[in-house]
């Protein structure tokens, strides 16, 4: 059986022509959604997902209707495969069911990991050259070095309330807590 699936982003767009288009390549069944493609909520593609059985072929108008990325429509495909179940999409001719359409498949799969390849690359190369130029990354430390020396100093004063210290140092109890944990020995006594 062939399952259709149609999207669109917005309410004040038309689903006709990947509907009609569904149709016409045969599918019995055309499941719809009007959302956003980065939304991972689509009830339309979780009720297509539901009906589809061992030996269905998915169909798709065009692959951006189903994927927010290249490696999220492999990741898909691959699951469809896995569970012996085929896919089409209309207007890129792909139809994974025939040689020609695993192959296809696969090239784009190559693709996908190239691409996350890349990516990485390209954070490592940015990471290593910003620590070349001194810059550390994460978030900033909330406290100096005469910060933490002060609060530890109050704190070791007892009759300063921790949340008096907080208010203080403008830092939550968690951020008092880490910083006073962190040199323990210092203040042990």
């Amino acid at each position: 059986m062939l399952i259709g699936y149609a999207r669109v982003s917005t309410h004040d767009q038309n689903l006709a022509l990947q509907e009609d288009s569904l149709k016409k390549a045969g599918c019995e069944k055309v499941f719809v959604d009007k959302v956003s493609g980065v939304k991972n909520s689509r009830p339309g593609l979780s009720r297509a997902i539901d009906a589809l059985r061992k030996g269905d072929t998915f169909v798709v108008w065009k692959l951006d209707r189903l994927g927010r990325s290249l490696s999220h429509l492999v990741e898909f495909i691959n699951n469809l495969k896995n569970n012996e179940i085929g896919f089409k999409s209309i207007q890129e001719n792909i139809d994974t069911t025939s040689g020609v359409g695993k192959l296809i498949f696969h090239m784009f799969a190559a693709l996908a990991e190239f691409e996350k390849d890349l990516i990485r690359e390209r954070t490592m190369a940015g990471l290593a050259a910003a620590r070349a130029r001194g810059k550390l990354g994460g978030r900033p430390k909330a406290l100096d070095v005469k910060q933490v020396a002060l609060a530890k100093t109050m704190y070791q004063n007892k009759e300063i309330s921790v949340k008096d210290i907080c208010k203080t140092l403008n830092i939550g109890k968690t951020t008092f807590y880490r910083y006073i944990n962190e040199g323990k020995s210092d203040i042990s006594g």
